[in-house]
């Protein structure tokens, strides 16, 4: 008789596990599925920018970031650095400040990037797409490291990447923007 229960529970035990195993399945490959996040870049105080040709001036333009995090869990990311790109050389840098963004919700961080115009007019295609075009085309590229949390209790090492299309017009004191971000664990 002892030998019936015993496989009868170790028969109850292993249905149970199969069960937890495909909930925990199922939850992982659809609620829990890592969705990238959304960011926009809104630049602004161009309409009051002032912008020289000297080599050693810097230009610092202020910008709104927002951050939608459209996971179950939160993301926790530490003080960063973002560096904008022009036509191969690095031109400015954009402090990240460490900060919390909550499971399924949106933040907005205000930064900065403060350009390096020796280092942009240095670019032999500056003054055609300054005089001619316009319009600088540029790409900021940004590394988030961080955790992310899920449930309160799941806690993994997770990086953002986020890469931005810009578009900085200094006539018309516009930038246009366009980000694809990632999130990878």
């Amino acid at each position: 008789m002892a030998s019936r229960a015993r496989k009868t529970c170790c028969a109850v035990c292993c249905l149970l596990l199969i069960v937890v195993i495909v909930v925990i399945v199922t939850l992982s490959l659809t609620v829990f599925k890592i969705k990238d996040p959304i960011v926009t870049v809104h630049a602004f105080g161009l309409d009051n920018l002032k912008f020289t040709l000297e080599p050693d001036s810097k230009l610092s333009v202020g910008m709104l970031i927002t951050m939608v995090n459209l996971n179950y869990g939160s993301f926790t990311y530490i003080d960063s650095t973002g560096y904008v790109d022009y036509r191969g050389t690095m031109v400015a840098e954009i402090p990240m400040v460490s900060n919390y963004v909550p499971a399924r919700s949106s933040i907005n961080v205000t930064t900065y990037a403060v350009f390096m115009i020796g280092k942009m007019i240095q670019n032999p295609m500056f003054f055609p797409d300054f005089v001619n075009n316009k319009v600088l085309n540029m790409t900021s590229t940004t590394e988030l490291p961080g955790k992310v949390s899920v449930l309160k209790f799941i806690k993994l090492k997770a990086m953002a990447y986020s890469t931005c299309n810009i578009s900085l017009n200094l006539y018309a004191k516009t930038a246009d923007t366009n980000c694809i971000s990632k999130l990878k664990l």
